[in-house]
């Protein structure tokens, strides 16, 4: 794929160049866990300059099934009819693996909420995904 196409495709990803509706709930966990974990990645930069392996740490604390299924607790009470349809559709897919020695409950919910943070990003709407995850992160 050419650059140009990269770069159209990030742009129109978020202006209706993909339709959120038409991909896959597995797929959307899949851009869904970059953007949250950008989200948590400029968090953590942002509490001060560390060295990388610290800030990693840091991160990790955020940016596994247990701390998110953690921060859908808080923030699903929020969700507009369109996203609990959405967290569902992530929760209730069929993963073909799951993690060692970690709760199935918790993955099912981490995976959904990572669906609802791709949705939104392709859908075009980062300013919802902030406040949830802005929401989510003060409550933890």
């Amino acid at each position: 794929m050419e650059i140009q196409n990269v770069k159209a495709l990030l742009i129109e990803g978020v202006q209706g160049g993909i339709k959120p509706n038409e991909v896959s709930s597995l797929a959307l966990a899949y851009i869904g866990d970059a953007i949250y974990e950008i989200f948590v990645r400029t968090l953590v930069l942002s509490k001060g300059n560390a060295p990388v392996n610290k800030l990693h740490k840091q991160s990790k604390e955020y940016v596994n099934a247990k701390g998110q299924a953690e921060m859908y607790k808080v923030i699903a009470e929020c969700f507009t009819e369109e996203e609990k349809a959405v967290f569902r559709r992530g929760r209730n897919a069929k993963s073909y693996t799951t993690p060692k020695n970690m709760d199935i409950a918790d993955y099912r919910h981490a995976t959904g909420l990572e669906a609802l943070f791709g949705y939104l990003y392709l859908k075009g709407d980062m300013k919802r995904a902030i406040e949830l995850f802005e929401k989510g992160v003060s409550a933890l």
